[in-house]
């Protein structure tokens, strides 16, 4: 029974902390937008870019 005069305090203040979580979540603004994270994995990749080629770069060199 003397457990109840220790953990009834400690879930008081994991409420507290949960709540002021939650309250600080809110004010940075962290629930504005909940769709675009969810359609961003629906959107296709960018093809992946190719190296640029130089023509007049032919890899050999002119001393000698």
């Amino acid at each position: 029974m003397a457990i109840l005069l220790v953990l009834i305090p400690i879930s008081l203040m994991l409420l507290g902390v949960a709540a002021w979580a939650f309250v600080w979540a809110v004010r940075r603004g962290q629930f504005e937008d909940l769709d675009t994270a969810a359609l961003d994995i629906l959107q296709d990749d960018l093809p992946p870019a190719t190296p640029q080629r130089h023509d007049d770069d032919d890899g050999s060199s002119d001393a000698g």
